[in-house]
């Protein structure tokens, strides 16, 4: 008997997460015998060594854990470990390689929409994801700007990667072209929460919001009728998923499929 490969998600809160519904429809459209669920972690030391000692084959890492898990992991990709930041982890007979395929998601999302080349870039928040979005920007060339609640933890995220540290006061002198936030505000259930100002936002903006559950959160609702152009978070979700897939599997991700399940279901529930 061939033993089903166990994959999942670790975070906390988990309960909003759709990547078992997107994974489990990709390993039966390519024929895995595999199935992904989801774990609520608080303790994430204990997790991870359960993710050892029980075999799971790989698991996705997001809020709170992307940075702290790092520490328990055998093996760092390079740009993992400059962004210090994993939300991937392939467990490869015992072990466990950490990844970051939030750069090339959120990068790729981004691309399709302007050239981020010169741009002013502001990023809403200094967590895990914040730490790919400022690290892919900076490297396609852009200015980046960063602005969080925690000054201490935006300071120090804005001097890794040469990027800007901003005040509230300062954000309209900064003038951005693009804005992402990054936090979960306005993530199901919270779905009132807004990151920063609707007077703030313009027509001459991108805004890119990395929440996916709703897919058209309060933020970018209130771009789109400022006349933004927006970029909803299931671009950024399917995108690093299909390359956690890949990893996991060594095949193509069923991309279509994967896109389809999750926008189905969002779509349904609003």
């Amino acid at each position: 008997m061939t033993l089903t490969k166990i994959y999942g998600v670790l975070g906390q809160p988990i309960e909003h997460s759709l990547s078992p519904l997107m994974h489990n429809a990709a390993f039966v459209a390519t024929g895995q015998n595999a199935y992904f669920t989801a774990f609520a972690v608080a303790d994430l030391a204990s997790a991870v060594a359960g993710v050892r000692a029980l075999g799971i084959a790989g698991v996705s890492v997001t809020l709170p854990h992307k940075t702290e898990v790092i520490k328990y992991l055998d093996w760092i990709s390079p740009e993992a470990r400059e962004i210090a930041a994993v939300n991937t982890i392939v467990n490869r007979q015992g072990q466990l390689c950490g990844y970051n395929t939030d750069v090339a998601g959120a990068i790729n999302a981004l691309a399709k929409r302007v050239n981020l080349a010169g741009k002013r870039v502001l990023i809403i928040g200094a967590g895990g994801a914040a730490r790919a979005l400022v690290y892919g920007a900076v490297k396609a060339g852009a200015e980046v700007g960063i602005v969080n609640r925690t000054p201490e933890r935006g300071l120090k995220l804005a001097g890794e990667f040469g990027a800007k540290f901003l005040i509230p006061s300062e954000l309209v002198e900064f003038a951005p072209e693009v804005l992402v936030n990054t936090t979960s505000q306005g993530m199901t259930p919270h779905v009132n929460a807004l990151p920063i100002a609707e007077e703030f936002l313009n027509s001459s903006m991108v805004v890119m919001d990395i929440v996916y559950n709703p897919l058209k959160t309060r933020l970018l609702r209130a771009a789109e009728k400022s006349g933004a152009v927006t970029v909803d978070g299931l671009e950024m979700f399917v995108g690093q998923g299909a390359l956690q897939f890949e990893l996991w599997t060594g095949g193509k991700a069923p991309l279509k499929v994967m896109r389809e399940t999750v926008l189905e279901h969002l779509l349904q529930k609003y």
